[in-house]
């Protein structure tokens, strides 16, 4: 593992910080001064200002965040941040954003490898969000936004959609563009009131009320790790769109392309 990932495992600072205490020549490795490019092995000696330091466990932990919470570690505003409501004992960070008014399933990691790999577009993670919406979506929104919206940033892909009431719509993308279930409601003219995610890959709230949060069980560690190994949906057969509105309640289901995180 290399040293600025080993620090930030450790808890001692981000990798951004962690890169500044080496350069700073504050850590040392078996005695002499870690790198940059410094690789350190289960064994090793890792120091800080001389102080000998040890790795933290891999924690894993599901959110329902509340809103009003800001997605990050710290807040420059004094907002209530998502790592605070957790206060795990581990320097465990969010796995992509939710808006500070979104509520929902949110997942925090100090398992830097499987967060890259469940934000990378390529790995396609699922994500189901339920919006109440100002108006009432026709069948011809739902069948818009399950083919794809042009949005200012470019077509969305296709996503799976149904109708959860009268004004209410479930969405489930794979991209993760800024904001982007609210831009793609607001394109087919119904702009977003509340937003929840309801869940995330393999993982539900089921259990969990507003600000509650608790360990992944192994077996949810690795449904998510082979999620964010599995091969992207273009090299698996493809369905055509769905060619005309289904009645109400139905589900709207696309092909998948694009890329992007959530």
């Amino acid at each position: 593992m290399r040293l600025n990932a080993w620090l930030a495992r450790a808890g001692v600072a981000s990798r951004r910080g962690a890169d500044e205490l080496i350069k700073a020549g504050r850590v040392t490795v078996n005695g002499e001064p870690g790198r940059l490019d410094t690789f350190v092995q289960a064994d090793d000696d890792v120091r800080l200002d001389g102080k000998a330091l040890a790795k933290q466990r891999l924690a894993y932990v599901l959110l329902h965040k509340p809103a009003g919470v800001v997605t990050t570690a710290r807040d420059p505003q004094g907002r209530p941040t998502v790592v605070g409501v957790v206060g795990h004992e581990s320097r465990v960070v969010p796995v992509g954003r939710l808006d500070v008014d979104t509520t929902g399933a949110l997942l925090l990691t100090n398992d830097g490898e499987l967060a890259h790999g469940l934000a990378h577009p390529r790995y396609e993670i699922d994500k189901t969000y339920v919006a109440e919406v100002e108006g009432r979506p026709s069948d011809a929104a739902l069948a818009r936004l399950a083919a794809g919206v042009e949005l200012e940033d470019g077509l969305t892909a296709p996503a799976a959609v149904r109708r959860a009431g009268p004004s209410s719509v479930e969405l489930t993308i794979h991209e993760g563009r800024n904001r982007q279930v609210r831009r793609m409601l607001a394109a087919v003219g119904h702009p977003v009131v509340s937003l929840h995610r309801s869940r995330y890959g393999p993982l539900t709230l089921a259990g969990l009320a507003p600000g509650a949060w608790r360990e992944l069980e192994p077996a949810e560690v690795g449904a998510l790790s082979a999620a964010a190994q599995r091969p992207p949906s273009g090299s698996r057969s493809r369905a055509a769109p769905t060619a005309s509105p289904p009645s109400r309640g139905s589900s709207f289901h696309g092909t998948r392309r694009g890329r992007g995180r959530s």
